[in-house]
């Protein structure tokens, strides 16, 4: 589903500064929603992240697998999940600053937080609620094909059919590598796996459906080289021990090799921390004022870092906002049962 980026909103003329009630810093589960639950209090919001795409890790690094622990479902895809997220909060008109990583957040005179992004934009609202996951995450990089990003060589597969009769080479052993193979063979003309060792992180039942498949894993080996003159055209593979080397047929290489995960800007904010985590209240108040956490970001005694938990974090987050920028505004709205249609 398609969101509004950078829709405009309500802004002081002499600063374009963007006002909001809410901003919620987190594009992933908890955040949107944290978008709904903020939109059915009445509350304006606008979520930014710094991914081109909301769904945070669900979309950039398993959008297509299936996801067992979301109440009410006995499985979800995860672009299913996140789908349906974006429209559950769409009747309340949530504006998406999606592209753009916080990178400064300051308190004004009146004591509104303002944060910017590292786009430019300044965004001044009522509260903050930061769920931004494990943080920034950076993908390790394919040292032979960094010359062909956007031209061949990708990190993630947001849309499978992007690679439809494709020659689709896959780097990594690890979970995100064995899916997405799992994924793309039904559609890519081919798919290899290439990884450096005969040992795999991905499960050991993915393992063995994605060999079922007829997908060629080729261990013990790298990719040495990419060629191509305006698109990928193919790889070249180097045996690690051998030395010896083949040539590979490939429209994509997906490079799989994991993340870095930062806190990035936001460590240097001055708000509390523990072991990289954002400590909070039972309100999911920060050690800043009109700042707020949820989701996998946070930490506290016997916190459990699950999407279920964080959609709670996330009601609670904004329940408290909503006090805080209206101190006669009630803790609990009622159930939405209550609630005309």
């Amino acid at each position: 589903m398609s969101v509004p980026t950078d829709a405009p909103m309500s802004a002081d003329a002499a600063t374009s500064t963007l006002d909001t009630d809410i901003l919620i810093i987190g594009a992933g589960p908890a955040g949107l929603y944290g978008a709904y639950y903020a939109g059915f209090r009445g509350l304006s919001v606008t979520v930014m992240d710094v991914l081109p795409q909301c769904g945070g890790q669900i979309s950039a690094m398993y959008p297509e697998k299936p996801i067992f622990d979301i109440a009410g479902y006995q499985a979800v895809r995860g672009r299913d999940l996140v789908d349906s997220l974006v429209a559950q909060a769409e009747p309340y008109g949530p504006r998406y600053l999606l592209g753009h990583r916080a990178t400064e957040l300051t308190h004004g005179p009146d004591g509104l937080p303002l944060i910017r992004s590292d786009r430019g934009a300044v965004v001044r609202a009522g509260a903050v609620v930061i769920t931004g996951g494990v943080g920034t995450f950076t993908p390790r990089t394919l040292p032979a094909g960094e010359d062909f990003l956007g031209r061949g060589q990708v990190y993630f597969v947001p849309d499978p059919s992007d690679h439809a009769d494709q020659d689709v080479v896959i780097v990594g052993g690890g979970d995100s590598a064995f899916d997405w193979a799992d994924t793309l063979a039904p559609l890519a003309r081919s798919v290899r796996i290439i990884h450096r060792t005969a040992r795999f992180r991905a499960h050991a039942a993915t393992v063995e459906k994605v060999r079922n498949l007829g997908v060629e894993i080729i261990t013990d080996s790298e990719v040495s080289a990419l060629h191509g003159k305006e698109h990928l055209e193919r790889v070249e593979v180097r045996h690690r021990t051998t030395g010896d080397t083949r040539t590979l047929p490939a429209d994509t290489v997906v490079a799989a090799l994991g993340f870095l995960a930062d806190l990035g800007p936001i460590k240097d904010w001055g708000l509390t921390l523990n072991a990289r985590k954002i400590a909070v209240d039972t309100r999911m108040a920060t050690s800043l004022p009109r700042v707020f956490a949820a989701g996998d970001i946070t930490d506290y005694p016997g916190k459990v870092r699950l999407i279920a938990v964080g959609f709670g974090e996330a009601a609670t987050a904004v329940n408290n906002a909503a006090t805080v920028i209206d101190p006669e505004a009630a803790l609990f709205p009622g159930h939405s049962t209550d609630k005309e249609n």
